[in-house]
Parts: C-alpha cells; structure tokens; sequence
C-alpha cells in the first residue's frame, strides 16, 4: 500500500456544510484539504491523502451532469466516506439504485444501528443514535456485496459499507452539532479506518509559517487594510503586521453602520496592538449610496463596492498599494457559494468587490473557522475581551436594519441593540452566547403610551448558540430579561413600541436577518 499523507481530502459536490466537515476534521486534529469533485483527477490524486470524503450537495444523481468521482479513485485502496449526496453517489456508481423520495426527510431523526460496521465501532453498544438528515433522494437498493449499517425509523436506509468495510456511506450529516454523536463517527473514520494521527494544531507554528507564506507572496509590495473592528480583520492585520511591517497601512472606515460608540473602542484597541491605522469618516457618503435601496443584496454589493473605493482612494492618499487585505473566513466562502453550492447570500468580502479592482487580494484567514481565528487570536497576545466579542457583519447594521438605511431609524437600532448587549452581560449570559443583537424591522404597529396613540417601530431580538456559524440554535433567554429589555427598550427608545423574539434556528434562517 503508498505511503499517504496524514490528511482527509474532501470531495466538494457543492455541499453548503463541505466547509464544515474540513472543520470537524481539523478539530479532531487532522489536516483537510477541500477539492471540487470536477478537479483535475491528477491533482486529486497528487494530494494523496489517507482517505477521501464525499460531501453532500444540492443536485440529485439522476440528473444529467450532476456531481461524479472517477471510479479508478473509489476502487483505489483510499478508504472512503460518502455523505448525504455522497452516500447517494457511492449507490449509484457501484451499481446499486437512487430514486427520488415520496417525501423529503428532513431535521431531526433517529436511525437504528445493524451490524458490525467499523464506522459506528465508538458508539460501543448503542442500538440507535439521533441524527440530522437533510436529503430528498434515497437509496433504495445496495450494490452487490454491501450492506447496510444503519435505518431510518421509516425503515429507509441510512448507512452502509463495503464488503472489506473500506468504503462507508451516511445518508445523515455527522459533521453538523445536530448529530450529537458524529465526532465519535467522524474519529472512527479518520483514526481506526484511515489511520490517521493527530498532528494539527494552529499555534506559533502555524502563524509563523503563514507570516512566511504573506512575506513571499507580497514581498516588498505595499498593503492596505480594511478593518471592520470585528475579530477577524484585526487578526489578519497583526499576522501581516509581523509579515511585512510599516509596508501594511489599515484605514478603519466609519460608515456610520456602527454599534453605538463602536468606533472610538476599536481604535483605542488597534493603537494598544500597535497597528497603523487611519480613520476615514465615510458616514455620509455610505448613507448616500445606499438612500432609498431596499433589497438586501444590493445593500451589500453597494457596501462592498464602496469600501473598495474608499480604500483606493486612502491607497492612493498614502502612496500607492499593490494589496488589498481581508478578513475573509470559511463560512464567508461557504454562504458565498462557492464551490457549486446554492448561494445563500453573497457576502462582503467575497461577493461584493469590483470587477475592475486595481490591488491583488490577501485572505490569510480563509481557511479557517471563527473559533479557529479566536484560537490564533489568542497565540498572537490579543486581549480576550476583543477575541471574545460576538461575531459582527462587515456590512454593519445594514443588514440588521431592514428597509431604507437613514441615520433616524439607525441611531434608533443602535440604542435598541446596546440595552438588549448591556442587559445580557449584567446576568453573564454574554460568553454563553454565540451571537445576540436587534434588527429594526420595516413594520410600524399601534401602540399605547399614556393614553396616547403611537405608530412606533419594531425591534426584533435574537440570540443565536453555534459552535461555527453553520447551524444555529436560538437561544431561550431567561423571560426576566427579555421583560427587562422590552421594557428598557420601549421606554428609553421612543420610536420602538414593540419588541419580538426570533425563535428560529439556522437552518432554516441564516443567522443575519438580511
């Protein structure tokens, strides 16, 4: 057998999770590496990793042209793992059958657990498990010599594996916090059937290798930075920092779609880091732009459009600049569809640049996962009440302010949003939350003040826990403090009379509103 590299490549067939399942891996120490499923068969066959994972995807194997893997790599001696759509693909190129289902199986399930299968050999004795199935086709005959290792309560197949237990397949999602046992799935694959050791990890080694990596690719160009104030900008900007030193010039652009007093806060961080930074104040011209637009992704492509802008014009200002730096991270990519997935929205770092954009691009963090970029965050020394902040689009509250941006109705979020910030910390719920903020709907509603009619705005709450910004759960926020935001926020906001809570996870919502 060859020797391979200690590493998963996962087969992109335009999964929105494919993201997600190189984090899973990565998480359990292992490198992974992502390739579309139509790459080059050499260059699939060059990373020579210790196994392959097939992820799921949004087309159907009945279709014509949909998603396929050369069968010389799946008769290989790689062990493989197909998932949802994989698990369908690996049916249908061994022989076996796909129909489409009566009905689509979605959300949460239970599967029974059949034989001996080494894929399920840490769940010990367990009979069943709960998953998250999300899937319309179904596999309704193995090929010959399978068998199958798991079923749906409705009897349907849910997993099965090859005679010599090399190739495994799922009709379920391991990779996702909804399949509370997928880890322990995902160990057996990557440990006792690839063999694979634990030697990943994103410390010192790694940032110095990746200062190495910008210091090649830039040389002795000069660099201009975005930061939004959010995590991932300023991290970007100390990895380039050390890579390239005076030559990095960041403009921190206050566009008026700011939480309240944002602005003079991240400022006061960035000078603590030592980071040189030029404040542009664009409020005006941003609110401008985007007067009388509602469509949310015209908001972020105008938004993207004119940082760009913006940042030509400081460039220039400032000399010249050959790149443009971004704080760019995985699900940024993965929402972007990217890849072959269904786009989700596009998003400000990688759907919203011009065409005709003058400097090259640099995304040091584009690999990585939040909590990965919080991990580097922390080996770099930045203080961890920053690196702990809660996630912030870099479109600002114009995606949590829906319908037309005004300074009125944002001054109005930004009050609305601090109460509900400033009341979850006081009773420390704060680090317990992934992600909490309001948005300003488009809805006016009657109300009463004093025996006085008023036609106010709508707040919405919402507070989303996640372990990657994948999949979201809402959160159930204690009912004495959503009484004492509702009330804060409709005595001490007058244009507010009414306060709501979202109580939708991700999926079937993203977690923004826009």
């Amino acid at each position: 057998m060859k020797k391979r590299d200690n590493k998963i490549l996962i087969l992109d067939c335009g999964s929105q999770y494919t993201q997600l399942i190189a984090r899973r891996v990565r998480e359990l120490g292992v490198f992974s590496e992502i390739l579309f499923w139509d790459s080059p068969e050499g260059k699939i066959e060059a990373s020579s990793p210790s196994g392959i994972i097939i992820s799921g995807g949004p087309r159907s194997v009945l279709e014509k042209n949909a998603p396929s893997i050369p069968m010389h790599i799946l008769d290989s001696d790689i062990p493989v793992l197909g998932i949802c759509y994989g698990m369908q693909l690996l049916a249908y190129q061994f022989g076996g059958t796909v129909k489409k289902g009566q009905a689509a199986e979605y959300g949460r399930a239970k599967i029974s657990l059949s034989g001996n299968a080494r894929l399920f050999g840490r769940l010990k004795d367990d009979k069943e498990t709960s998953v998250w199935m999300s899937h319309w086709d179904q596999v309704t005959e193995l090929p010959q010599g399978f068998k199958a290792t798991a079923l749906s309560e409705n009897g349907s197949l849910a997993g099965f594996e090859s005679p010599d237990g090399r190739i495994s397949a799922l009709q379920f999602h391991p990779e996702v916090a909804h399949t509370p046992r997928g880890s322990d799935i995902l160990s057996a694959f990557i440990f006792d059937i690839c063999g694979c050791t634990p030697d990943w990890n994103l410390g010192l080694d790694w940032i110095g290798k990746e200062v190495e990596k910008i210091r090649e690719k830039v040389g002795s160009g000069r660099v201009i930075c975005g930061l939004s104030g959010g995590v991932d900008s300023t991290v970007s900007a100390v990895i380039t920092s050390k890579a390239v030193g005076e030559n990095l010039h960041c403009i921190f652009v206050d566009h008026g779609l700011l939480r309240k007093n944002e602005a003079d806060q991240v400022m006061e961080t960035y000078r603590s880091l030592r980071l040189n930074v030029h404040k542009v104040d664009a409020e005006e011209r941003f609110l401008s732009a985007l007067a009388g637009v509602i469509d949310p992704e015209k908001k972020r492509k105008i938004i993207g459009e004119l940082f760009i802008r913006v940042f030509e014009e400081e460039a220039r200002r400032l000399g010249g600049s050959d790149w443009l730096l971004q704080g760019t991270i995985y699900p940024d990519v993965v929402e972007s569809g990217h890849g072959g997935g269904n786009v989700i929205k596009s998003h400000h770092n990688v759907g919203g640049l011009p065409d005709d954009m003058k400097m090259q691009l640099l995304e040091p963090l584009r690999d990585l996962f939040k909590d990965e970029v919080r991990e580097v965050g922390r080996a770099l020394g930045i203080e961890p009440h920053f690196l702990e902040r809660h996630p912030f689009p870099g479109p600002g509250l114009a995606v949590r302010c829906l319908g037309e941006l005004k300074k009125e109705r944002l001054d109005v979020l930004r009050e609305a949003d601090a109460i509900f910030i400033e009341e979850i910390k006081k009773i420390g719920l704060y680090s317990d939350i992934w992600q909490a903020f309001c948005a300003l709907l488009p809805v006016r509603s009657v109300g009463v003040v004093g025996d006085v009619r008023t036609y106010g705005e709508t707040a919405a709450l919402r507070a989303v826990s996640s372990l990657d910004a994948m999949t979201a759960e809402w959160v159930h926020l204690p009912y004495e403090l959503l009484d004492t935001v509702s009330r804060r926020i409709c005595n001490e906001v007058p244009a507010i009379n009414r306060v709501v809570l979202d109580i939708t996870g991700k999926p079937p919502a993203t977690i923004e509103w826009e």
